[in-house]
């Protein structure tokens, strides 16, 4: 069985969307047309797509941390990351902070 773990150590964040890109839509095709062209996912694919889907949430995560650090650094204000991730200046504060 495939991991997140594995699979994160395996895939950049772009390797991996793409990798859920295809499988995903394969999914949907396959849901949708219900034909041989278009067969639906194995138990594999379906488990190798669930691991993919943590793996891109956890290097997305990674990358916001380090962009809030980044523009920290920079001198955003902690109500301009909180505008930037759509949330309120406390909330980014007590997600972000040091």
């Amino acid at each position: 069985m495939t991991t997140p773990d594995e699979l994160e150590q395996q895939h950049t964040l772009s390797t991996a969307t793409t990798r859920y890109d295809e499988l995903r839509m394969r999914d949907a095709l396959a849901t949708v047309s219900g034909s041989a062209e278009s067969p639906a996912l194995s138990r594999e694919e379906t488990l190798e797509l669930l691991a993919l889907s943590e793996v891109v949430s956890r290097k997305a995560s990674y990358g916001r941390q380090a962009m809030v650090r980044s523009a920290r650094a920079a001198g955003a204000s902690w109500t301009q990351i909180g505008a930037a991730l759509g949330t309120t200046k406390q909330a980014a504060w007590e997600a972000y902070r040091p």
